[in-house]
């Protein structure tokens, strides 16, 4: 297996190219980026960085001291800090061609940049965002996000959908397959006795059933199924405590029910330096924990240090 760290840029438009290209500067030399070379060269002149660029056709011809990059859509013009198609295509296929060399074993882990969930839409690419890209590529069924930032780490039963659809997706199946991807992730964080904590749905879980009946019906026989299973979890704890739990020490891995509700706090924390990591997938993906950041693209103002914890998190 190659040694080197896939980088895919991202939406051309947002700050993918100079955040990327800010953690190579910083010192993270072992990359690979999988892109667009004039962006990258724009990203280069925008920080006034005198760097060697080395096209090449796969990552085993990467060389050292130089920003190697595997050119993709070279001919696509893109506008700047704005959601449009033409950015939409190029960020699928830049993630489409790290994944066939990651498939054939051909780079250690992939670190993926924003990209933009309207661009893809204004592209008809009917994928909400890369965790389901992702799966859909490696053919993985069983998938979740997980985020991490400061003392929390947070891994979702249900990701990028409505609030009003959330409900009818807490199921004990769903609710089961999150919690052994909790302690998948754990044993891949080095973590071999985890302490993992599974939140309620409604205010104070439920409070046996007065505020809603998903913690009865569906998350603790989950919890229960579980247990028989060997994994170390508990709860379902009120949502309100439990991350203050885990921000004070005494939980690894909280298993949240919706989006919102685990990034919320995990944003609060560590806006600027939180990683998503898809765990379930047949090679390491992490990213930076922020988005496009259209409204300072292209500005130089950009800070990295997601980026860099994203790429330190694929080094080991």
């Amino acid at each position: 297996m190659s040694s080197k760290i896939l980088i895919t840029m991202g939406d051309p438009a947002g700050v993918g190219a100079e955040v990327a290209l800010k953690a190579y500067l910083a010192g993270i030399k072992d990359l690979v980026f999988v892109g667009h070379t004039g962006v990258l060269e724009e990203a280069l002149l925008l920080l006034n960085a005198k760097v060697q660029l080395n096209k090449i056709s796969t990552p085993k011809d990467a060389i050292p001291d130089a920003l190697n990059i595997i050119p993709f859509n070279e001919t696509e013009h893109f506008v700047k800090c704005k959601p449009t198609a033409a950015a939409g295509r190029a960020s699928v296929a830049y993630i489409e061609k790290a994944v066939e060399f990651l498939l054939k074993q051909e780079g250690k882990a992939l670190v993926t940049a924003p990209i933009s969930k309207e661009s893809l839409k204004l592209a008809n690419i009917n994928f909400p965002g890369h965790t389901e890209l992702l799966a859909h590529l490696t053919g993985t069924k069983e998938y979740a996000m997980m985020l991490c930032g400061g003392p929390l780490r947070v891994i979702l039963v249900t990701i990028h959908t409505a609030l009003k659809k959330v409900p009818a997706l807490i199921t004990q199946s769903s609710v089961l397959k999150t919690i052994k991807l909790a302690q998948k992730a754990a044993l891949m964080l080095g973590l071999p006795n985890p302490r993992i904590a599974v939140a309620g749905l409604n205010p104070h879980a439920g409070e046996e059933g007065l505020f809603g009946d998903e913690e009865i019906t569906e998350i603790k026989p989950a919890i229960a199924m579980a247990q028989k299973l060997g994994i170390p979890v508990d709860g379902p704890y009120p949502p309100d405590t439990i991350f203050y739990k885990a921000y004070n020490g005494k939980v690894d891995i909280i298993v949240a029910m919706y989006h919102d509700q685990g990034l919320i706090p995990l944003k609060m924390i560590a806006f600027d330096h939180g990683v998503n990591i898809t765990i379930g997938l047949p090679f390491i993906r992490v990213s930076p924990d922020h988005g496009t950041a259209y409204d300072i693209a292209w500005t130089g103002k950009a800070n990295p240090d997601s980026m860099i914890e994203a790429i330190k998190f694929c080094e080991g």
